[in-house]
C-alpha cells in the first residue's frame, strides 16, 4: 500500500509549526539563488513531481494537504467541463504579495495540475494569477477531455 502525503507527518509533529521567516527564507531566497532565473519552471515540475509521489484522491484531500504544507486556504471558485478556477489565500501569501515585486506561486501551481491529473485522469496545466492587492493567488486549471492519461 502506497503512503499518501496525508500519512507523512509523524504524529508528534502534526502540532508543530515552522516560523514564517525560516520558510520564507528557503522559499523566496534559497530556491531562488540556487535555481537561478529558472526558479519558476524548475518550481512547476516539482511542484508536478511532488503530487506524483504523494497522491491525494479528492480534491478536498488537496485542500487539507495546503492547510497541513502551510501552503494556505486552497478554495474551488467556479468549475466547467474543461477547466476550474481556484484561489489560494493565507496571510503569509498577503504578505509575500505586498513585499516582493516578483511573487511566483509555480510549486503550488505544479502540485495543483497534477493533482487534477490524477483526479480527472486528463493531462492538466495550471496557470497561476497572483493577485497584489488582493493578496490572493488565482489559479486555472486547464484540460481537454480527449487527451486522457490512460496509456
Amino acid at each position: 500500500m502506497s503512503e499518501t502525503a496525508l500519512d507523512l507527518r509523524p504524529t508528534e509533529l502534526k502540532t508543530e509549526s515552522v516560523p514564517a521567516f525560516g520558510y520564507e527564507l528557503i522559499r523566496e531566497v534559497l530556491l531562488h539563488e540556487i535555481l537561478g532565473n529558472d526558479a519558476p519552471d524548475i518550481l512547476y515540475w516539482a511542484g508536478k513531481r511532488l503530487a506524483r509521489k504523494y497522491p491525494l484522491e479528492s480534491f478536498s484531500h488537496t485542500v487539507e494537504f495546503f492547510q497541513q504544507a502551510g501552503w494556505g486556504n486552497l478554495s474551488l471558485k467556479k468549475e466547467s467541463d474543461k477547466e476550474m478556477e481556484l484561489e489560494l489565500y493565507s496571510p503569509l501569501i498577503e504578505e509575500r504579495c505586498q513585499q516582493n515585486k516578483i511573487c511566483t506561486f509555480q510549486l503550488e501551481a505544479g502540485f495543483i495540475a497534477q493533482q487534477v491529473e490524477l483526479q480527472k485522469g486528463v493531462i492538466c496545466e495550471s496557470f497561476e494569477h497572483p493577485r497584489k492587492k488582493g493578496g490572493k493567488v488565482q489559479f486555472t486549471v486547464k484540460w481537454d477531455k480527449k487527451d486522457t492519461t490512460a496509456s
